[in-house]
């Protein structure tokens, strides 16, 4: 028998993942937009946030939460992470029970310091939680590009059957045991993929978009172990892989903040021009607070956090890392 997914979230990422799993299985995608439902429902098309794509023609948009998950036999949650309990807490009356949750959201919750799967854990008790992440660059998965992404479950059964709901022709999904690891690597790029905009911005060079990437790897790694992930999550998919796609890519929204940092624009200007949420902005103060509690060394994202918060320029924000004290070179954790 095939799954119903009910997914809510409109946006780039969220309407792709329902596109393909609408090849696949029935499914509804939940809109705050009226006229961006009629448009997928008419016109199979999502405009603002995937230009010139198409959409698979069985997909049903609605404005309406109950109808989205009443039915589904599985939950997608495409919101952003601080719109993801507002979100889950209006569908909660209307979810079956155990119905898997699944999050597609890469940030932190900023008033808890929460991952969205422990939300999910809070907020609906006994429902299977998991997080679906990766190297997903929404628009190329969209038009056919092969990609490959990671369902992380504590239930390898569950994963497993998910795996066919997602899959879709060059997309292949991979299972995870390791939820907090897949979905701390997810958050935790974000915050180096402005990083390595930055430098791209200020034209430092391909050298140091290499040394961001390599040195924010071995920076995500360490608090993302001290938190509980496995080691070799954050050499997979949805750590490594995430972290060069997200680094090296214009299509990023963070690492498109990062790039206009680097141009010399401000933070509001650059955030109030784009159409989406770029996760890293407001992870990186989690981020600096989980770094103190679990006592982590963060040099490249306490540097972000000076430039987006405390007023710190880009030339500031690289000197401060040349000046940082060179030890050895060894794996993290």
């Amino acid at each position: 028998m095939k799954l119903q997914v009910g997914l809510l979230g409109g946006g780039s990422w969220g309407t792709t993942v329902a596109s393909l799993t609408a090849k696949n299985s029935k499914t509804i995608l939940w809109a705050r937009n009226q006229d961006t439902v009629d448009e997928i429902n008419n016109d199979h098309t999502n405009e603002k946030y995937l230009p010139h794509a198409k959409l698979t023609h069985s997909l049903i948009a609605s404005t309406s939460i109950k109808e989205t998950v009443e039915e589904a036999d599985v939950i997608v949650m495409g919101v952003p992470a601080q719109s993801f309990r507002e979100v889950l807490e209006e569908a909660k009356p209307h979810i079956r029970p155990w119905v898997p949750i699944i999050n597609l959201a890469k940030g932190l919750e900023i008033s808890t310091k929460k991952r969205m799967t422990e939300i999910i854990e809070e907020i609906m008790p006994g429902h299977p939680a998991g997080v679906l992440t990766g190297p997903n660059l929404a628009k190329e998965i969209h038009f056919g590009n092969a990609a490959a992404a990671v369902i992380a479950m504590v239930d390898k059964t569950i994963a497993s059957k998910l795996q066919d709901v997602f899959s879709s022709g060059l997309f292949r999904v991979y299972t995870n045991t390791d939820v907090i690891g897949c979905e701390l690597g997810g958050a935790l790029k974000n915050i180096i993929a402005i990083a390595s905009g930055m430098g791209d911005g200020a034209d430092a060079g391909e050298n140091t978009r290499a040394a961001i990437i390599t040195r924010g790897l071995a920076e995500l790694t360490r608090l993302g172990i001290a938190m509980g992930g496995k080691k070799q999550t954050f050499y997979g998919l949805a750590g490594m892989g995430d972290l060069v796609a997200t680094c090296s890519s214009t299509q990023s929204r963070n690492h498109h903040v990062g790039y206009e940092l680097g141009k010399g624009k401000n933070l509001d200007q650059i955030v109030n021009e784009m159409n989406e949420v770029a996760e890293g902005v407001k992870t990186a103060k989690v981020v600096m607070e989980l770094a103190k509690t679990y006592n982590v060394d963060m040099p490249i994202s306490e540097q972000i956090y000076k430039v987006l918060y405390e007023g710190s320029t880009v030339n500031e924000a690289f000197k401060g890392l040349l000046r940082y004290e060179v030890g050895s070179e060894k794996e993290p954790g």
